[in-house]
């Protein structure tokens, strides 16, 4: 597949987790334990490929769980060790994580707004709205990208847990794919 132009120039590749990474967990459910964490098809091979092609890999997500005492800061952390565990025995890695505990309106860092972003900005100076993309499967996702004017990508999901304003956000991505390995696909 040819480089599609629109994606050039990309450096910094952020991505959401639930639904990109990871299976998403029905709405009004959350995942906060690596045993309810089911990594998607293909996740390994995708994060490789942008580790081999030099760009930066962040991971931005929303986990009111926490807000909502399903789970804590520290389960998150514990959970994304092991997914660096994981990826690593797969030749795979992500740069940081970044993510939102709290609950709705309470904050500027729960996507749509940019707070996790300028965060990420702040500690890799080389990454700007300019050369990042952002990649994800919900509106907020999309708008947060919007936001900051930055390019997008929305990964279309399984029907059974999408969210709500998953037709908005496509209409508003850059691009629209199924899966990670799509999305990886056009910025190579």
């Amino acid at each position: 597949m040819p480089v599609n132009p629109h994606f050039q120039g990309i450096r910094c590749v952020f991505l959401d987790r639930d639904g990109v990474l990871n299976r998403k967990a029905p709405e009004g459910e959350y995942i906060g334990r690596w045993s309810e964490f089911h990594l998607l098809p293909g996740v390994e091979r995708a994060i490789a490929a942008l580790n081999r092609s030099g760009r930066r890999v962040v991971v931005v997500s929303n986990q009111r769980g926490i807000a909502l005492g399903h789970y804590t800061s520290g389960d998150v952390d514990a959970l994304h060790a092991r997914l660096r565990e994981h990826l690593a025995a797969h030749g795979a890695r992500i740069d940081a994580f970044y993510f939102c505990p709290h609950d709705l309106d309470e904050c500027d860092c729960r996507k749509p707004k940019p707070g996790l972003f300028l965060e990420a900005f702040r500690d890799f100076p080389e990454a700007s709205v300019e050369n990042s993309v952002v990649v994800g499967d919900s509106l907020s996702d999309i708008e947060a990208a919007r936001g900051l004017g930055m390019r997008s990508i929305f990964i279309e999901g399984d029907p059974e847990t999408r969210k709500g304003g998953a037709e908005q956000a496509a209409g508003l991505a850059d691009a629209v794919v199924a899966s990670l390995e799509e999305a990886v696909a056009l910025l190579d």
